[in-house]
């Protein structure tokens, strides 16, 4: 049997590679972390809401279809765009405690952008916010009227 052999190499140079091969390692996780950062950045749209790309790159995770959303006029809405839109609005601004609209430095939260997604204006207070959500409670009742007019 062969007898094993040491490495010719010294524990210097040993050293030198394990550290070059790291700082590599290290370079390729930012670099993965870079892109990450950049893909996302361009499935959100840095005004509220989500690109194009975003609802595709969702789609593709979760199997949902999302809609961008409805941003029409109130008079040019169908009934079917009333109540999506009353629907968001209530569900976003009308909950008992709403999650932050600002930041710590007097920013827009997500939360908060997601208004001018949908044609609203960016609440920076709870009252403003439920300014939205009132709106969406009389686009929801405009919906029913509609939809018992055309029933009837």
């Amino acid at each position: 049997m062969a007898a094993k052999t040491k490495s010719k190499t010294s524990p210097k140079k040993r050293a030198a590679h394990k550290s070059a091969s790291a700082k590599k390692s290290k370079k390729r996780k930012t670099a993965k972390k870079a892109k990450k950062r950049a893909a996302s950045m361009r499935e959100k749209d840095p005004r509220g809401g989500l690109t194009a790309a975003g609802r595709k790159a969702f789609a593709k995770k979760q199997g949902a279809h999302l809609k961008p959303g409805v941003t029409k006029k109130e008079s040019d809405m169908t009934p079917q765009e009333m109540r999506r839109k009353g629907s968001w609005a209530v569900r976003f601004y009308g909950r008992k405690q709403l999650p932050p609209l600002v930041d710590a430095r007097g920013r827009p939260t997500r939360h908060a952008l997601s208004a001018h997604a949908w044609g609203e204006p960016v609440p920076k207070t709870v009252t403003a916010a439920r300014r939205i959500a009132a709106k969406g409670e009389r686009l929801l009742a405009r919906y029913k009227r509609a939809r018992q007019k055309a029933s009837a």
